[in-house]
């Protein structure tokens, strides 16, 4: 009998991370926030395409101002994440994207609502995020610990494959019935529950900064100067960056053109939306087995590829209501299954190569550097339409993924990482590296 309780027992269930409370916390503060989000993606859009009647251009500059504050202040955010607490930042940029958020619901109530609140709006949450989700990776990182970092992502990738999976569909209903603006209101409010969760994490011994103050412009310059020569970081950066263009110009117009062209209902794209959580989802539970018959490196590749093959899809997308739906739905799950493929790797990846004093700014140099390229994208997308931004988008992550697919990986000495070697590998130890190593145990 008493081993018959044991094996009932649900605690037998938890094992890993969810024994770790402050992820707990930190998990469940991004899930919920992951499902608010799901709100905003459809609804600020839909409220430019269908209550204020919003040209391809104006989506576009939306879309070019929601990633402004990663070319403006990216660098600048590294800084503020190596010099300050984690947790305070990240709390403080849930409260203030809340705020924001809040701005949509009261002008639409007041009968104020334009194109020019939902272009500030965008331009503050984007602000917030700039902020707050690189000091929640280096808070992540540090509390977990480098050698759970695969679990932590994949964890997290599940909770976000489940926001997309169910959040769409749950956001086309609400627009439906309380209109997009104030089912704005409920991603506000998923912000402010965030915060109050994460108020429970206590201070730890790696939460003090691991950097003195020093010159803004020389620590911004160490942040550049360690993405620049580590080959593995650097070739990242060019590839990401470009990719980054044509994936904004397919969001400037993506929502547009299913609700517009394709006469698509708030309800219906919600519901094909859903199938890109389940490409989320399915890539979560495939990346293990991808990564051990592929490779670490050859399934971001892959993954990289894949994108532009779901744009195509999304581009393709005519003809009659099922067609439509079924092409439209489709790239979705391509997209945004290959999409989590990649990206679980890349965070792993950026995180394990980089050192604890440099990993604030180097993450938030890389946010930076990737997505600065985004708003040239989103002025790209309106001006010119899904089609050729598909058929571009396909072409950049060829070329991007081609790009990174033959790099040397640098690993400097702070970090611990794991990895199962299925070829032989050459290390080239240089004279003065090798005269610096230590003896032989």
């Amino acid at each position: 009998m008493a081993n018959l309780l044991r094996r009932l027992n649900p605690t037998r269930a938890l094992h890993g991370l969810w024994r770790h409370g402050d992820f707990v916390r930190l998990w469940t503060s991004l899930t919920i926030t992951h499902f608010g989000g799901q709100i905003t993606f459809l609804a600020l859009p839909l409220t430019g395409a269908l209550l204020l009647d919003a040209t391809p251009l104006e989506m576009g500059v939306l879309t070019a101002l929601e990633a402004l504050p990663f070319a403006l202040f990216g660098l600048f955010a590294g800084v503020l994440v190596d010099r300050l607490p984690k947790l305070p930042i990240i709390i403080w940029s849930d409260i203030a994207r809340a705020l924001a958020l809040l701005a949509v619901p009261l002008c639409a109530w007041l009968g104020a609502l334009s194109m020019g609140v939902l272009y500030a709006v965008g331009f503050l949450v984007g602000l917030g995020t700039v902020c707050g989700w690189p000091a929640y990776q280096v808070f992540m990182t540090e509390r977990v610990g480098r050698g759970n970092l695969v679990e932590a992502n994949a964890k997290i990738g599940v909770s976000d494959s489940a926001a997309q999976l169910v959040g769409p569909g749950i956001a086309g209903a609400l627009i439906q019935w309380l209109t997009a603006p104030f089912a704005i209101l409920l991603d506000a409010l998923s912000f402010l529950l965030s915060a109050w969760i994460l108020r429970g994490i206590r201070s730890g011994p790696n939460d003090a900064p691991k950097m003195r103050a020093s010159s803004i412009n020389a620590e911004i310059r160490e942040g550049l100067s360690a993405i620049w020569r580590n080959a593995v970081l650097r070739a990242l950066a060019w590839a990401i960056s470009v990719w980054q263009i044509f994936r904004h110009a397919s969001l400037a117009i993506v929502v547009l053109y299913a609700a517009r062209e394709l006469g698509f209902s708030a309800g219906h794209v919600g519901a094909l939306w859903m199938l890109a959580g389940i490409g989320s989802l399915s890539a979560t539970a495939a990346i293990g087995r991808l990564n051990r018959r592929l490779g670490f490196g050859p399934t971001m590749l892959a993954g990289m590829l894949g994108t532009g093959v779901g744009w195509l899809l999304l581009a393709a997308a005519s003809g009659g209501e099922l067609a439509a739906s079924a092409l439209f739905g489709l790239g979705l799950l391509v997209l945004d299954f290959s999409g989590m493929v990649f990206f679980i790797n890349y965070l792993t990846l950026r995180q394990a190569v980089t050192p604890d004093p440099l990993l604030g700014r180097v993450t938030a140099t890389m946010i930076c550097l990737t997505v600065a390229t985004a708003p040239f994208g989103g002025l790209a997308g309106g001006g010119k339409g899904a089609l050729i931004g598909g058929l571009i988008g396909a072409g950049a992550g060829t070329a991007g993924a081609a790009f990174t697919g033959n790099k040397d990986v640098v690993i400097p000495s702070e970090s611990t990482v794991t990895f199962h070697l299925t070829a032989p590998v050459t290390v080239t130890v240089t004279p003065k590296e090798a005269a610096q190593a230590p003896p032989p145990e």
